[in-house]
């Protein structure tokens, strides 16, 4: 395996300054259309019941990196350094933008789904570098790799401007929208749910087309894509079994249970493409052999789709009671 994943890593398939403005704006409009739904009472609510959003928070911000650090250090045999930063960066991201729609059809919380969204989208430009270079650090440590990869140096300014153009931004103007303009924000709700979709799912394929095009030959590109996918669904069955025993063990009603699995397991890995896109934040000449964070990153962001119906449909079928 580690063979074929050592395959991606001299991949560097850069945007355009063209292509890195669409993306850029779809992510942007995928994250309006998130704080669509998000009231300012939410946020209230946060507070008057806190329990099931502070363990939320807590497995999204510390267990999720620590078990994926913990899969990463378990899988160093046969997974690439550049591997297992890119499930670091995966975790070190925000809950993705369409879990709040899965875990209505799994008959969550969606309270608190949307609230835990709202929470950690709003501290990932905090959260989201620190936590990328702490574990990303630690990991690096722990397997003696320094200098394998480069240093793990993250500018923090130019991350935390980033993460706000692309996350604070959208989502202070969609919750003023939707505050200042209720009815037109009714009529918005369910069109940009499925235009979110449909848009992070067509920036996610661009992404991975980029990469699996500069692969050569019809047997490296099968054996490197099933490689990246079984590491990529391990890690993601770690995030989803994080979420729900965590909200186990704190004893939470079984409709959070369900929305903390969704909410932990679902993450925004449209904002760590666009991180390794950006050439202040990832400098070509330093990474130029991050291929593998790449791959990880974009695959992660098709899979986790597929998960998420797969879990929420089960958890459907179940009553609540």
């Amino acid at each position: 395996m580690k063979e074929h994943l050592l395959a991606l890593d001299p991949l560097n398939p850069n945007l355009g300054a063209g292509e890195m403005t669409l993306v850029n704006i779809i992510l942007a409009l995928v994250m309006f259309g998130v704080a669509l739904g998000i009231k300012v009472e939410t946020f209230k609510d946060v507070f008057r019941q806190p329990k099931s959003i502070i363990v939320g928070v807590l497995m999204q911000w510390v267990a999720l990196p620590a078990v994926t650090c913990a899969v990463a250090l378990l899988l160093n045999p046969i997974i690439t350094p550049m591997v297992a930063i890119g499930m670091l960066l995966v975790a070190s991201c925000p809950g993705g933008n369409i879990s709040n729609f899965m875990s209505s059809y799994a008959k969550g919380n969606i309270e608190l789904s949307v609230s835990m969204t709202a929470v950690t989208t709003a501290l990932a430009p905090i959260v989201t570098p620190i936590n990328f270079w702490a574990w990303g650090t630690l990991y690096c440590k722990l397997t003696s790799i320094n200098n394998e990869i480069p240093t793990l140096v993250i500018p923090f300014g130019d991350m935390f401007e980033q993460i706000m153009l692309l996350l604070g931004l959208p989502i202070v103007l969609g919750i003023a929208f939707a505050h200042y303009f209720p009815n037109a924000t009714k009529r918005l709700m369910k069109p940009s749910q499925i235009l979110s979709i449909i848009l992070f799912f067509g920036m996610v394929l661009v992404s991975l087309s980029k990469v699996i095009s500069a692969l050569e030959g019809t047997y490296q590109v099968v054996a490197s894509i099933l490689c990246a996918l079984i590491v990529v669904i391990f890690h993601n069955g770690c995030a989803l079994s994080t979420g729900y025993g965590g909200a186990t063990l704190f004893h939470l009603p079984k409709a959070d249970r369900r929305s903390m699995t969704i909410e932990v397991g679902i993450q925004n890995s449209g904002l760590g493409l666009i991180l390794l896109f950006n050439p202040a934040i990832f400098d070509p000449a330093i990474w130029d052999n991050n291929g593998g964070m790449l791959f990880i990153t974009a695959l992660w962001g098709v899979w986790h789709i597929v998960s998420g119906l797969s879990v929420a449909s089960l958890f459907r079928r179940r009553p609540l009671a």
